[in-house]
Formats: C-alpha cells, sequence, structure tokens
C-alpha cells in the first residue's frame, strides 16, 4: 500500500473514532426522557476523552503520512 493510502485510511480512522463518541453518548443517552445541552455535556464527560486521543494521534500519522508521500514523490 503506498503512503497516501495509508495516510488516508489513517485520516478515516481518525474522523470513525471521532464520531463513534458522539455516536455512543446518544446512543447511551437514548432513554432520557428531556434533553438539553447541559446534560448532553454531562454525559459525553462520562464517556471520556479515550476516543478524541486516539482519534488525534490517528490523524497526526494519517497527516505524517500523506507530507511523506509527498515530499518522496511515489
Amino acid at each position: 500500500m503506498s503512503r497516501r493510502g495509508t495516510g488516508a485510511i489513517f485520516c478515516l480512522i481518525a474522523s470513525l473514532l471521532f464520531i463513534s463518541r458522539y455516536i455512543s453518548t446518544a446512543i447511551y443517552s437514548s432513554g432520557v426522557s428531556s434533553w438539553s445541552a447541559d446534560l448532553f455535556q454531562d454525559i459525553l464527560s462520562y464517556i471520556g476523552n479515550g476516543l478524541t486521543i486516539c482519534s488525534l494521534i490517528s490523524l497526526l500519522v494519517g497527516i505524517i503520512y500523506l507530507v511523506w508521500a509527498e515530499l518522496k514523490k511515489e
């Protein structure tokens, strides 16, 4: 696989990890009878920052691969 393809896949993984945090929060709070922004933020903080950190690491790796591919001119 080329460096461009690898970088693109890492960027895709980063976006999936980023949105999975919000989707899991929505699923977790689906039984709530009333919605508010504060309640969503509380449940979001309960989910944690693990997915965000993994997403940022994956995005950084993807960008590094994309830049490396452009500098190397495969």
